[in-house]
């Protein structure tokens, strides 16, 4: 049946249906209730001026909602041709050529997203904006994102509002982040998995993952916290597992301040036990990439002692040892005094993680309610090769033993095994030295490493010394210039072996003083001799008197400093 006076019904194979089905029996006329029409009213409006010849305009905002409307009023070729199913799917066709137009027509597929999904519609944006963001954007000429374009502007001189630069900028690979971050979770989801499917390298996926994450997760913001977003904290743990669950598992993609920035508001928003896993695997991975600051994790629980969470950061420095036990287990041990000082300080994966645990454990050290076995276990982990100077364990061990001035002796001898006196800096020795909270033991080892340093350097600058007498000697022939001239860095290493020498000089005095001192504290401790003679057999020097020492340091000849040594 043909109504040449409805236009709105034949081009409708619905409202054709609904009409010829409808029976009256008491002769009224047919009312027909259209409420589940998607888009509603205004797609319906669209719909009635298209079927009246009345001039509509088809845009990225409302093709979907017409589309989507057209299907549901079945208005397919059988009822007029080039009618409206036609001319919509024609029209998405040619929006979805541009990223801008079809990241528009993404975000309009919410609004009646169970006939778009059943028409393939957010399937095919999906594809199509995935394609786009693997492919070379410079070899398009697709619109990019505004944002991309005012940030191309800044620093740009304009004339008349036309840029003045000589070339355009190429667009970076985050081009696409910021439109990307708009899209419902779920799209964003099927967009990504999209992009990895194009092949889309895992590094560009982590950074527009972070750049969501960001957005929507206030609680990586340290100063904002949870309470700074209109979500609730359940939709927000919700959306940060399903983050974690689409980070790339690539070592390196995502960076090591954002993991655990994530791990920190994974505590907070109390995720599933899977996901910090997840987190603390992927940090461990890296961790020689981390800072300091990011690792100060608080403790969230109720029941905890600590102020930071050192469990968490114990199983984080577990993980990275266990990625690189082969590199551990290769590496060879410094058995050598002389090896050990001449010992290079190349950065390592293993020797940055030293240094970020030494760091660490300095930080929690204050921590009055740190257990002691909980603090060796953390630096016990780190192996002794990967520290090239023992400063910062030292350092930590102050800290704590300052903090825990209830430790008993044995305890405190405990913890100072830690650390290797042959490893500490010179500022380190002269500290530790003078460290009364320190056992005496420790004492002793760190000054006669120092003192056997010291010797070291002393016989070293004597041999430099000797060649420069020989030097001197007329009958010895000095290597010459072409005007016949001594080369100006012999006469440069004179004068730096002279003056180090006598810092070394004073320095041994000092320590044979602080030496002479430090017997004394021993006999006032009713220790005796033979505590002394302890000392000495086991560490191989003796000590020399006091009255010996200043002596010396006033002569300073170099044969009376030789003999005295």
């Amino acid at each position: 049946m043909v109504y040449t006076s409805f236009p709105l019904i034949n081009r409708s194979g619905l409202l054709q249906k609904m009409i010829n089905e409808f029976h009256s029996d008491d002769g009224k006329g047919c009312i027909l209730q259209l409420h589940d029409i998607p888009g509603g009213s205004k797609s319906f409006e669209l719909v009635a001026k298209f079927c009246y010849d009345v001039k509509i305009e088809l845009n990225a905002l409302n093709v979907v909602s017409l589309r989507c409307a057209a299907e549901h009023l079945c208005m397919t070729e059988d009822y007029g041709e080039g009618n409206l199913i036609v001319q919509t799917e024609n029209f998405l066709n040619e929006v979805l050529n541009n990223w801008n137009d079809a990241i528009k027509v993404l975000q309009m597929c919410d609004n009646v997203f169970p006939h778009a999904e059943d028409l393939q519609i957010v399937a095919r944006c999906i594809k199509s904006l995935a394609k786009k963001a693997c492919a070379d954007p410079t070899l398009f000429g697709w619109p990019m994102l505004g944002y991309y374009n005012t940030k191309s502007l800044e620093g740009t001189v304009l004339w008349n509002g036309i840029s003045a630069s000589g070339k355009s900028q190429s667009p970076t690979a985050d081009w696409w982040y910021k439109d990307a971050s708009f899209l419902k979770f779920s799209i964003y989801k099927r967009l990504i998995l999209a992009m990895q499917a194009e092949g889309m390298k895992p590094e560009i996926v982590a950074g527009s993952l972070m750049h969501y994450a960001r957005k929507y997760l206030p609680g990586l913001i340290r100063h904002l916290g949870i309470s700074g977003s209109s979500t609730s904290e359940s939709e927000q743990r919700i959306l940060l597992e399903e983050i974690v669950e689409l980070l790339p598992m690539e070592k390196g993609a995502s960076s090591t301040k954002f993991l655990l920035g994530m791990l920190r508001t994974a505590m907070i928003l109390q995720a599933s036990p899977a996901c910090r896993e997840i987190l603390e695997k992927k940090v461990g991975a890296q961790l020689d990439a981390a800072a300091l600051e990011d690792l100060l994790i608080p403790n969230m629980g109720y029941s905890v002692e600590t102020l930071y969470d050192v469990d968490c950061v114990q199983r984080i420095l577990d993980q990275f040892m266990l990625v690189n036990q082969a590199t551990v287990e290769a590496s060879p041990e410094i058995v050598d005094e002389g090896q050990l000082l001449s010992s290079s300080a190349e950065l390592t994966p293993i020797t940055m993680v030293a240094k970020l645990v030494d760091g660490y454990l300095a930080e929690v050290a204050s921590d009055v309610n740190l257990k002691l076995p909980k603090f060796q276990t953390i630096a016990a982990v780190i192996p002794d090769y990967a520290r090239h100077s023992d400063d910062g364990i030292y350092r930590a061990i102050d800290i704590y033993l300052k903090a825990h001035p209830w430790l008993t002796d044995s305890e405190r001898e405990q913890l100072c095994r830690l650390m290797n006196c042959q490893k500490l800096s010179l500022e380190a020795c002269m500290h530790a030295a003078q460290n009364e909270r320190l056992p005496l033991r420790v004492i002793v080892q760190v000054l006669f490493f120092e003192q056997l340093r010291l010797r070291t350097t002393v016989a070293s600058w004597f041999f430099i010394s000797d060649n420069i007498d020989n030097s001197r000697d007329p009958h010895i022939q000095l290597p010459k210039n072409n005007d016949g001239f001594i080369h100006s860095e012999i006469m440069q290493e004179t004068e730096q072996a002279s003056s180090s020498m006598d810092e070394v000089r004073l320095r041994v005095c000092e320590l044979e003083k602080e030496c002479s001192s430090l017997r004394q504290e021993v006999e006032k401790l009713g220790k005796a001799k033979s505590v002394w003679n302890f000392f000495s057999k086991k560490f191989g020097f003796g000590v020399r008197s006091q009255q010996h020492c200043d002596a010396k340091q006033v002569s300073m000849d170099d044969s009376h400093f030789m003999k005295s040594c």
